[in-house]
């Protein structure tokens, strides 16, 4: 990780037959990669988030089809069938997280580009979807570089930040979404210092966003989540930045569990909080915060993952979301890579972003 910039977390293998991805359940303490050419093994790497963050789970995903692709135009010389088993393919990998928008926009998009292609042979369709998950991925890193130059525009230099989750190279491509502009300033000696929350129950922000900001020089004190109030109270925080899976049309935005609770604690202290993602990641058809879908995982997350035995009483229910939903009334600002969006957000993303809406209205 000598340039923040080129992290190689997802590529295709030299033979353009399986995905190679980064194992992020391996670090910090080991640096993994895993070579993917099986459609079951693609949704267990989502389920078990050896591939996460929202849009690098879209950029996976859109390999994983274009290989799975390929692996059936081997054996099938119809094209119409390829597509309907594309799109059962789809629908599998899709199931494997529900919160994320960036899963099904991406598989929507290979979809749908792979329909255009129905004059083509098998082969060649593969090879185009190929094509296809290659434009994802630039696009994301043009994506997250724009972002990461809005959001240091809202940053003074010397300015404590806090974190919660992970939106790094890791989780996206490039500088990120939530660290870009932390990464772009380190760049420029803007001399940040970091507080990252540690993100129970599975630890992104210690095993990830720690290791990401320390191995890019920047200065980061790893902190418990419930330490996060009395952090901001001493006064060592001017802004709060975090990722996001998927904002509604209203400006609500689903993230890690935990980002609802900085927000209040935001507002309470005057603090800005910002919202960074793509424009991938907003989702015109879901009207507000309630309507999006709360993934909820294993109790053994929290009982016992992390642990050399169980830190809880045997057979203790448990509740484990995956993610939070912060009102858009707490949000200081969205920043994506068309510009910073501010309240009202239900009118000024729909400005920013009107073709996205009116493809939105068409469905």
């Amino acid at each position: 990780m000598k340039n923040n910039a080129e992290i190689k977390n997802i590529f295709l293998n030299e033979n353009r037959d399986a995905v190679v991805i980064l194992d992020q359940t391996q670090l910090p303490n080991r640096t993994a990669y895993l070579e993917i050419n099986d459609l079951k093994d693609s949704y267990e790497a989502i389920l078990q988030l050896k591939v996460r963050g929202a849009p690098a789970i879209g950029i996976f995903a859109a390999y994983a089809l274009a290989v799975e692709a390929r692996r059936l135009a081997a054996t099938l010389t119809d094209t119409t069938l390829l597509l309907s088993k594309l799109q059962e393919a789809a629908a599998y990998l899709n199931s494997a997280r529900p919160t994320a928008v960036n899963l099904s926009w991406a598989l929507q998009r290979m979809c749908a580009y792979a329909e255009t292609l129905r004059t083509q042979q098998p082969l060649a369709l593969a090879d185009a979807l190929i094509a296809e998950g290659e434009k994802i991925q630039a696009e994301d890193a043009d994506m997250c570089y724009k972002i990461a130059q809005y959001g240091l525009s809202l940053l003074r230099k010397d300015s404590g930040i806090l974190t919660h989750c992970n939106a790094g190279p890791l989780a996206t491509s490039r500088y990120g979404t939530a660290l870009g502009p932390i990464l772009l300033g380190q760049e420029k000696s803007y001399n940040f210092h970091v507080f990252a929350d540690e993100t129970r129950p599975l630890l992104q922000g210690a095993r990830l966003t720690a290791y990401e900001l320390a191995q890019a020089g920047v200065d980061v004190t790893l902190i418990c989540d419930n330490m996060a109030s009395i952090v901001m109270k001493s006064g060592k925080i001017q802004a709060c930045l975090v990722g996001c899976d998927r904002v509604s049309a209203a400006g609500d935005a689903a993230n890690k569990i935990g980002t609802s609770g900085v927000a209040i604690l935001a507002k309470y202290y005057g603090i800005p909080f910002y919202v960074l993602g793509p424009s991938s990641t907003i989702d015109f058809n879901c009207a507000t915060g309630d309507d999006i879908k709360i993934e909820l995982r294993p109790d053994g997350e929290i009982t016992s993952k992390f642990y050399q035995k169980p830190m809880a009483p045997e057979n203790v229910r448990c509740y484990n979301p995956a993610f939070d939903v912060t009102d858009h009334s707490l949000i200081s600002a969205i920043i994506t890579e068309r510009g910073i969006v501010y309240p009202p957000y239900r009118e000024n993303l729909a400005k920013l972003f009107s073709d996205r809406q009116a493809d939105a209205c068409k469905h």
